[in-house]
């Protein structure tokens, strides 16, 4: 494979910050809605 491994970075780019933080709120928000209320057939 060609490309830069992240760990090649100095630092990590606004757009994957931005992405990593928007994908860690929605995951919180869907194990809080998941445990308020259970996936059906569980």
């Amino acid at each position: 494979m060609g490309g830069r491994d992240h760990l090649d970075l100095d630092e990590t780019p606004e757009a994957v910050a931005s992405t990593t933080r928007t994908l860690a709120e929605n995951a919180a928000h869907l194990a809080h809605a998941l445990k308020a209320q259970p996936y059906p057939g569980r």
